[in-house]
């Protein structure tokens, strides 16, 4: 196993591009070391320890570059900015959608293993999009993850009713977010 991980290396496993990660090696945001031609190196312990002080989750014999497929699907382009943001250093694949007919198309091309699905949108609300998705037998073991700006009891109540499988509050906090999708993905 590699102990130190160049800098693209090391953008590659965080899923940003090399400009950003030099970046955060050059400010000091992740510990690195200069070889004697002065290229930046990172160890791998460093680049662990700014995963778990970052909440983001990595596995024991190398760090997390995918782990399930995921549906975003939402009329909110700033929500889908903000997912990809938290999710898309640790989840390769994600997929977006802006209502539920959208929603409808990628289900069956993306086969995501989790949809996270705000309740009011344009054309087909969120309930109508959960009771579709888990009434269908090709699609009901996907997880649904509602996220929503309207967190009432009713519509909890409602949701859940639909075949939600957890509900969050918009916003979450990074940390309730992540470990409602990793408890969601290790249940499908």
């Amino acid at each position: 196993m590699k102990d130190y991980y160049t800098v693209p290396q090391a953008a590659k496993i965080c899923s940003v591009n090399s400009s950003t990660m030099y970046r955060w090696v050059t400010s000091g945001k992740i510990k690195s070391h200069s070889t004697p031609g002065g290229h930046k190196r990172i160890l791998r312990g460093d680049l662990r320890s700014w995963l778990e002080s970052n909440e983001i989750p990595y596995d024991a014999d190398g760090f997390k570059t995918g782990n399930g497929r995921i549906l975003i699907v939402d009329d909110e382009l700033s929500i889908h900015s903000y997912l990809k943001n938290v999710l898309g250093g640790i989840f390769i694949d994600l997929e977006f959608a802006l209502d539920g007919f959208e929603a409808g198309k990628k289900l069956v091309r993306f086969k995501p293993d989790l949809m996270i699905l705000d309740l009011f949108m344009p054309n087909m609300d969120g309930f109508e999009v959960c009771r579709n998705v888990k009434s269908d037998p090709a699609t009901s073991r996907i997880k649904v993850l509602v996220l929503t700006g309207y967190g009432t009891d009713e519509n909890r109540e409602k949701a859940m009713s639909s075949g939600a499988d957890a509900f969050l509050d918009k916003p979450s906090s990074r940390k309730e977010l992540l470990e409602c999708v990793k408890g969601l993905l290790s249940a499908a």
